[in-house]
């Protein structure tokens, strides 16, 4: 009989799941303690911004016309008790308030609900990023209060923004930490299609399933701040970071990825998780294997500050006041709506503060930026924002900015000068349009 599968936690990365592993054949329950988002999905509506996914749910969600009907979400947990053979426990764990570590409420409330409702034997599987040791606890409180033969694996996602429906279907690798052959048999069956399509699937104990995805995230901030702080050198010695990262990327045990020289990272997930790593690291005595982890952050955070700088050395070195900054880009990153952390709106934000009078336009994140930071300017265009702009800042890298038409915009600029904080627009493009063109990392260029 096939699986029948359930995901706790139905947001960003739970509603994901949840549509993919419909998508995949099974018949999946989603449960969600906050009634507004489940009568949201259950009528194939997404709360975030996603390529791909509203069309997923689409394709799946009961009720809806021409939709497969393997799809349903409830905020019963007894439902979800009942219906399960696999539960996918997705919910969120954020950084704690004033502090690194890991806030694990969520996934701790979420398995109290979980374990009493479990009454046959079934497979808990966490996909949460959860500091290492969690898991072990976790099979300890299953064991106390489900039935005898739930069993817990754990099975980290790598879910990229504007990419998770694809990396959800067609994964790079499926890790999965598992206490027996049984668990392992049974993740298998849920990822057939990947596997047979050449997903690797990597078979480990709790504490490495716990570590590879704080290990990754970890590994890919310092590829970041690397680069950044090569822009940093870059600048004092007139060199050209993108030049340098080029070259450098060509040796193949660099690689090109995460080589782009900008403003840093944000979001929900390399910043807490960083942090989160340092936090468990001292609380297991180990915390001298990842003080380099504070030298990553502090290089990214800067970052932020010596874009605001650029900014104000361009509109004449002293006081923001009376100054209209123009600012391109909104959330952490290109094709998402998530605010969280962004490096974009932080120096908005700085400039704001310190007297500018801040426009600031993105494609996705104008609701989720306008909650966050209310007293900054909008506006619904690019060309609006840059109207009677002293600066542009480029701040996030969506494929909108890339195209538009300097001229243009340099008709309603007051003053032709734009800031690449993501080193990712065309320096020959905007010069030839009159504009006055500085990127972070390269002085001459």
């Amino acid at each position: 009989m096939a699986l029948k599968i359930t995901v706790i936690g139905t947001g960003y990365l739970g509603a994901t799941h949840a549509a993919a592993m419909a998508e995949l054949g099974f018949e999946v329950l989603g449960l969600d303690v906050v009634p507004e988002k489940i009568e949201m999905l259950s009528a194939g509506r997404v709360p975030m911004y996603e390529p791909g996914l509203e069309e997923l749910l689409a394709r799946h969600v009961a009720g809806i016309e021409g939709s497969s009907g393997r799809l349903r979400f409830t905020t019963s947990w007894e439902e979800v008790g009942e219906f399960g053979d696999v539960h996918f426990v997705c919910v969120n764990t954020p950084q704690k308030r004033g502090e690194y570590a890991c806030d694990m409420s969520y996934v701790d409330a979420a398995f109290s609900s979980l374990a009493p409702r479990l009454k046959r034997g079934a497979l808990v599987v966490g996909k949460s990023t959860v500091p290492v040791g969690s898991a072990a606890r976790l099979a300890k409180l299953l064991a106390e209060q489900a039935a005898e033969d739930v069993e817990l694996a754990w099975n980290p996602e790598f879910l990229r923004e504007g990419f998770a429906v694809q990396d959800t279907l067609r994964p790079d690798r499926i890790v999965a930490g598992v206490g027996s052959e049984r668990a392992e048999k049974l993740l298998r069956e849920v990822y057939a299609t990947p596997i047979s399509e050449g997903s690797p699937f990597v078979v480990t104990d709790f504490p490495t399933a716990e570590l590879v995805k704080t290990s990754a995230n970890s590994f890919l901030a310092t590829k970041i701040s690397f680069i950044n702080a090569m822009a940093e050198v870059c600048e004092a010695a007139d060199g050209d970071v993108v030049k340098l990262a080029e070259a450098i990327g060509h040796d193949e045990r660099i690689g090109s990825k995460f080589l782009r020289a900008g403003i840093g990272f944000g979001g929900g997930c390399l910043p807490k998780d960083i942090r989160a790593f340092m936090a468990r690291a001292g609380e297991l005595g180990v915390d001298q294997a990842l003080t380099f982890l504070r030298e990553v952050d502090s290089i990214n955070m800067r970052r932020r500050g010596h874009m605001v700088e650029l900014a104000r050395e361009s509109v004449g070195g002293g006081s923001f006041l009376g100054k209209r900054i123009a600012v391109l880009g909104a959330t952490f990153k290109p094709d998402s709506d998530d605010v969280r952390d962004s490096p974009a709106l932080n120096v908005a934000g700085q400039i704001h503060l310190q007297g500018g009078q801040v426009t600031v336009y993105d494609p996705k994140g104008m609701a989720n930026a306008e909650r966050l930071f209310p007293t900054l300017g909008y506006a619904e265009t690019a060309l609006e924002a840059v109207r009677g702009a002293d600066a542009v800042l480029h701040l996030t890298e969506w494929r909108e900015f890339r195209e538009l038409d300097p001229a243009k915009l340099g008709e309603v600029a007051s003053a032709r000068i734009v800031l690449d904080g993501r080193n990712a627009l065309d320096p020959v493009k905007w010069r030839k349009a009159g504009w006055t063109y500085r990127a972070m990392g390269r002085p001459t260029a």
